[in-house]
């Protein structure tokens, strides 16, 4: 018998909520809610998908323990107590520092990833943290640390409300949105083209985005940062800066005037590979708009100049006005965030704090480059320890971070290594343990991360869809189990971490004076919390210590657990609302627009203007129905336009004597990968495309589908040598290679025309 459940799906940052069809403990589909308060019955495929990933049989159902070198099932308490007899020796010889941690951006998708890594960290004292958003996002959080003082306050679009969208390397209907949370983000920027506005797309490709635009301009890779200081440029060369409501909460004007006076739009126009007069252009439309937005993602972050240029996306915002303003760009408010505290100077932001091992690469954010991660392995130094155990969770650094090979062997001379990961994939398959969570279905669900990056203030929180199965145990578990077993507390119930963490969050609350709470008794309130589990007890404290939240009775109409439980489908929270300068927290209490380290960072951009490629350059690219690694394994997912080929211009393709459809040899200074050519003008020439997360064809995976088309690992093109010296973001676009025809095989067929694009229309639909 058949029946319904609601689930949020967690496999983009687009956080949709589904209507799951449930036939005993499976699920077998999936359709949009229509009456979810964000997403309003949207679906995507990967959503439409959502039954065949949560079924799929290579993941892991129960955990591996490798004895004699041989991985083999064993009993979960088996694998804590090897888990704490490999980890516990290694820190209390070498020093906390000596244990690792890497963690994969699926933990933002879980409720588990949001509440327990923190609690690891936090517990281990280990300055070796390494995570996904060095190979992604890290540059947005630099700067907006430097900028605003809290390097997670992130401004969005005001997507629903703006007249001019300019979108920088972001391609959103492929990507679903990225550090912008938007159910439908293709429907809203047709809705903002219905209303009379504009939408402007940047990128080195013609990308579905790209197609979708007003006006697309081919910008050549990696020059975004001087594309977009000629811009700040024209706007003080033309009188165009009007900082209107935000004037009294913005110091440093005059000197980013002064300091960028030299990037004019014909200084930069050989470099850009874009007119001065369309230069020009944008500046002028966006200071003529009523309301706009800049909005720049992975193509803006992963270059030489990733955190100039995330920051020039802010500066432009701020000097047109458009900063917290509705239909500018704003800071959400998420019904978990702590309780605001006044307005006023705060700590700030600090880059460097420590460096790493071997090159002295300095932190940011508390992390560590993933590019780093193999030498701080395998390389000795007089100064400390090398990494020799690691935690993984959620993370595949062997496709996902530079030379994938290095990293291979590295991992191989760990003295332990325990993995959280539902498969055995390219990097678990070197852990000593593997600890797979249940199926999405089998878990609760609520986004902490991507509710502070919404397009719209709104709170939702489903229960598991599915009970779970025998013989699973819960990611939260399985977390709160691993921090016991790696901070000398194995055997302790796991229900304490929670524990520990309700009191400890209570105690710190009950002493401000701005919380609503000031002055109670902890234990009391305590007592009030509700819910059936203890993460179900956490979210209700977060919740109501939430700016939208009941303060334990101080807000009778506030936010609970309770009341959250009692609207399935979510509690709207309303539009995004101007902030400041309530979010700043630098130490002037105001936003600081030319911070020391940029300034110092901006005679690198000088040099840029004589750069020119030698040669081609290398960009990657998304496609609708993949998230990095994650999903090859899904027949669903694979086939079609989701290949891994090489796109190449026809001109170059003709010029290298490259046909459609052969093999292509693509060299870089990490090593060389061979893939098929697709000739295609979807991207400018001298410029050629691979997409991330391929390369499944390591021994020893059991990810079946994915083996019959592992395609090539783009990363590997790379040595890890290119980083933005700011954030320690790697390089991974813009970067040269030499590309040449391969040798074809005997006898190979005649190249097939390549697939063309779908309209969107059918790979997007509202309801299904």
């Amino acid at each position: 018998m058949s029946r319904t459940a609601l689930r949020i799906c967690p496999l983009c940052e687009a956080t949709c909520g589904l209507t799951l069809t449930v036939e005993g403990s499976r699920v077998t589909g999936a359709r949009g809610d229509r009456e979810d308060v964000f997403s309003k019955g949207f679906i995507c495929p990967k959503g439409a998908a959502f039954g065949a990933v949560d079924s799929d049989p290579d993941r892991l159902r129960t955990p591996l323990v490798r004895t004699d070198g041989v991985l083999r099932e064993a009993t979960w308490e088996e694998a804590f107590d090897a888990v704490a007899a490999g980890l516990r020796p290694v820190v209390e010889r070498y020093g906390p520092d000596s244990l690792g941690v890497v963690l994969g951006n699926p933990n933002v998708h879980t409720m588990a990833g949001a509440l327990y890594p923190p609690v690891l960290l936090g517990a281990l004292r280990t300055r070796s943290l390494f995570t996904a958003s060095t190979v992604d996002q890290m540059p947005k959080h630099v700067s907006s640390g430097l900028l605003f003082g809290d390097a997670n306050a992130i401004p969005v679009p005001d997507l629903d409300h703006t007249g001019h969208l300019l979108l920088i390397g972001a391609n959103p209907l492929e990507s679903n949105g990225s550090l912008c949370t938007a159910p439908d983000f293709p429907g809203r920027l047709k809705a903002l083209k219905a209303r009379g506005g504009r939408l402007t797309v940047i990128d080195p490709r013609r990308t579905r985005t790209a197609r979708l635009a007003d006006l697309h301009i081919a910008v050549r890779p990696g020059a975004d940062a001087l594309l977009l200081a000629a811009m700040v440029t024209v706007l003080f060369e033309e009188d165009l800066v009007d900082l209107r409501d935000l004037a009294p909460h913005v110091q440093g004007v005059g000197q980013v005037r002064d300091a960028l006076r030299e990037f004019t739009p014909e200084a930069v126009a050989e470099p850009c590979d874009v007119d001065a007069a369309a230069i020009r252009a944008l500046a002028r439309d966006l200071a003529a708009a009523p309301a706009a937005a800049v909005y720049a993602r992975i193509g803006s972050c992963t270059v030489p100049h990733g955190t100039l240029a995330s920051w020039l996306v802010d500066v432009l915002n701020i000097l047109t006005g458009n900063l917290d303003r509705p239909g500018g760009a704003l800071f959400p408010q998420a019904a978990t965030d702590r309780t605001p505290r006044p307005a006023g100077p705060g700590h700030g932001f600090a880059l460097g704090r420590w460096h790493s091992r071997v090159r002295r690469l300095p932190e940011a954010k508390g992390e560590l480059p993933l590019s780093a991660l193999a030498q701080e392995i395998d390389t000795a130094t007089e100064d400390g320890e090398p990494v020799r155990a690691l935690v993984v969770v959620a993370a595949n650094p062997v496709l996902s971070a530079p030379d994938g090979d290095r990293l291979d062997k590295a991992l191989e001379s760990l003295d332990f290594m325990v993995s959280v990961d539902p498969y055995l994939g390219e990097t678990s398959r070197h852990a000593d343990v593997v600890l797979p969570p249940p199926p999405p279905s089998q878990s609760p669900h609520h986004d902490f991360a991507f509710n502070t990056l919404a397009v719209r203030n709104q709170v939702r929180y489903t229960r598991p869809a599915v009970p779970l199965e025998p013989g699973r145990m819960a990611e939260t578990e399985i977390l709160a189990r691993l921090i016991l077993a790696a901070t000398g507390m194995h055997g302790a119930d796991p229900a304490a971490v929670d524990t520990t963490v309700i009191d400890q969050t209570l105690a710190q609350a009950v002493q401000q004076p701005h919380s609503p709470v000031h002055g109670r008794d902890p234990r009391e309130l305590a007592a009030l919390l509700t819910g059936d589990t203890g993460p179900e007890r956490r979210l209700d404290l977060m919740l109501r210590l939430g700016p939208y939240g009941d303060g334990f009775g101080a807000r009778p109409d506030g936010l609970t657990l309770d009341r959250l439980l009692a609207h399935p489908h979510g509690i709207d929270l309303g539009p995004l609302r101007p902030r400041l300068p309530q979010p700043l927290k630098t130490v002037s209490g105001q936003v600081e627009l030319l911070p020391a380290p940029i300034a110092a960072d901006l005679p690198r951009l000088r040099a840029a203007l004589a750069e020119r490629p030698a040669g081609l350059v290398l960009v990657g690219r998304r496609h609708l129905r993949s998230n990095n690694s994650w999903m090859h394994n899904v027949p669903a997912l694979t086939g079609g336009t989701n290949r891994c080929t090489l796109h190449i211009h026809p001109r170059d393709a003709e010029r290298l004597g490259i046909r459609d459809g052969a093999p292509v040899r693509v060299k870089g200074a990490g090593g060389e990968v061979t893939a098929p050519a697709e000739v295609t003008d979807l991207v400018r020439p001298g410029v050629v495309s691979l997409p991330h997360g391929w390369g499944h064809d390591r021994p020893g995976t059991r990810q079946g589908h994915a083996a019959t088309v592992p395609g090539v690992n783009v990363n590997q093109l790379l040595d890890g040598s290119l980083l933005d010296p700011l954030s320690g973001n790697a390089v991974l676009n813009g970067v040269p290679v030499a590309v040449s025809a391969a040798p074809e095989a005997p006898g190979a067929a005649p190249a097939v025309p390549a697939v063309p694009e779908a309209p969107v229309a059918e790979k997007l639909s509202p309801v299904t």
